[in-house]
């Protein structure tokens, strides 16, 4: 009797499978016809905006006339950022994939809305379910503003300590603790049904070059990245992270090519973060607008390597209709197809189906900024007390000698 109804629950649970994937692929399908050649590649455009500058012309034109598949928002408040995000919903022809760069909550972008921990903190946190639980709660936070991709964790492993950009916003030196707790964080976010995003592929850590002035230059070998920027990556990818934000970097062991940025490099797109790593989920670049790529590859070229490279979505470039034109260009010319085109837009809309985007609902103004804030004390109270460390001399004796034997004359100075 138990073996028949454990058949049964079997037989069901497939049919269910079957019928949610029939619906998601239906969906998808039905929405890709809708879309013209050009719409299909502005799906593949995440731009900006600000909700602290009102209802922007340029967003709007973009949105109403190019059909772009993302916004990221920026700098506001978060009842701005809500009636923006249903006014731009309203008015889009294809549900508009809403993302922030919001690492440690909503504060980090948002006035009104308290911050949570940053992750160098959450590192000096031992257990990891304590960290999901902040995840969780970022997660939840995000998922009640209609933000349905957090760009975060950071799981570079920060060991320079002339890295102008990572720094706190790391977990820490240990590949180990980065990739446990970045791990924990990811499927916190996750869990409330937001997409986390694993970043600064292949590994932002150890450069002295701030990539949004720059292109940092990462002089190691492939074994030494295997057994250190690679890692927490690795386990993320196991663990299900559902996107990767590819970086700006340098890598010759990678690919030599000159100034080709990992970001729209096919050696590390194609070849080691999907061949080599497995990764089947989302690709975002990080944001094309900045000088590691953009002095080097102006204009719409920028967008167009990046997708001959293999990634999913362009993260700001310069402009929509430059972008537009550059993927066209380089179609004519056989660097890419329009079957690259079409799987990129279905994979896409899928993530935007997973997400709840197929039957939308606008963002409740209702107590809003309350439900924003209503567990961040409580967790940033618990971070706060787990994070305590206490630092050891190893030998205690040799601060206090030399302490001591110090000339008052330099304490006075």
């Amino acid at each position: 009797m138990i073996k028949y109804s454990f058949l049964l629950f079997s037989i069901a649970c497939c049919f269910f499978a079957k019928a949610q994937t029939s619906g998601a692929q239906q969906w998808v399908d039905k929405t890709y016809k809708k879309l013209s050649p050009d719409e299909r590649i502005a799906q593949l455009i995440i731009i900006r905006a600000y909700s602290n500058k009102g209802v922007e012309t340029k967003v709007l034109n973009d949105v109403k006339k190019y059909n772009v598949g993302s916004i990221c928002f920026f700098q506001g408040g978060p009842v701005r950022q809500a009636q923006l995000t249903n006014y731009y919903q309203s008015v889009a022809k294809t549900p508009i994939l809403i993302t922030i760069d919001g690492e440690y909550g909503l504060g980090m972008r948002l006035d009104s809305v308290t911050k949570y921990p940053y992750a160098m903190t959450l590192g000096a946190v031992a257990d990891a379910t304590l960290v999901y639980k902040t995840g969780k709660a970022i997660g939840e936070q995000h998922k009640r503003l209609g933000v349905h991709v957090d760009y975060a964790p950071v799981v570079d492993v920060n060991n320079n300590p002339n890295n102008p950009v990572i720094g706190f916003r790391s977990f820490g030196e240990d590949k180990y603790r980065v990739a446990k707790h970045g791990i924990a964080f990811m499927k916190g976010i996750q869990d409330a049904g937001v997409m986390a995003s694993a970043k600064h592929f292949p590994g932002h850590g150890d450069v002295a070059v701030d990539s949004h002035l720059d292109l940092p230059v990462i002089n190691k070998t492939r074994t030494q990245l295997e057994d250190l920027e690679l890692y927490p990556f690795r386990e993320m990818i196991k663990a299900g992270v559902q996107s990767v934000m590819v970086g700006h970097l340098s890598v010759p062991t990678i690919d030599n090519g000159k100034n080709r940025a990992t970001s729209i490099s096919k050696n590390a797109v194609n070849g080691l973060l999907r061949k080599d790593l497995g990764f089947e989920g989302l690709t975002f670049t990080d944001a094309l607008e900045m000088k590691g790529v953009a002095k080097y590859f102006p204009g719409g070229a920028i967008a167009a390597e990046a997708l001959i490279a293999g990634n999913d979505m362009l993260c700001l470039p310069e402009s929509v209709p430059g972008t537009i034109k550059a993927v066209r260009d380089a179609i004519k010319k056989g660097r890419l197809s329009w079957e690259d085109i079409e799987q990129k837009t279905k994979k896409v809309l899928l993530a935007k189906y997973n997400l709840g985007l197929s039957s939308l609902q606008p963002v409740d103004l209702d107590n809003l900024l309350n439900d924003l804030n209503a567990n961040t004390d409580e967790v940033r109270a618990q971070v706060a007390q787990k994070s305590l460390t206490l630092l050891k001399l190893a030998n205690p004796s040799t601060f206090r000698n030399e302490f001591f034997s110090w000339p008052l004359k330099k304490i006075g100075k």
